[in-house]
């Protein structure tokens, strides 16, 4: 079954920090690009972060830039966002996705095929 499953997700306090992980079966991540997006309650999938295929490329949003990390493991099969100085606005469902090409880190959904079924981040303050 080619799948994506995210994990890390929790319950932690404005302030501190969350690492996720998304990792593949059946599929290879290896050799593409990977982003990562959240859905935050009532309202649509928004871009979060993208990293290429080599890792050396890497794209985020504006709201998570400088407190959130995308990098991709040492066998290129799974990718990480490290997630510090979490507020609560950070609360919402996370998915992995892996991009349709291997350079292409835009924030357009569009681009992305294979998605997780996602990872839930709630921040109390």
């Amino acid at each position: 079954q080619m799948q994506l499953v995210e994990s890390g997700g929790g319950l932690v306090q404005a302030g501190g920090s969350l690492r996720l992980s998304c990792a593949a079966s059946g599929i290879l991540l290896g050799g593409y690009s990977v982003g990562w997006f959240r859905r935050h309650p009532g309202k649509e999938r928004e871009f979060v972060a993208a990293i290429n295929w080599s890792g050396r490329n890497t794209n985020y949003a504006d709201s998570v830039k400088g407190r959130f990390t995308i990098s991709r493991g040492n066998a290129g099969n799974t990718v990480y966002l490290q997630m510090d100085s979490l507020n609560p606005e950070d609360t919402a469902v996370y998915y992995c996705a892996r991009g349709k090409y291997n350079s292409d880190i835009s924030a357009d959904h569009g681009n992305f095929d294979y998605w997780g079924q996602g990872t839930q981040v709630t921040v109390s303050s």
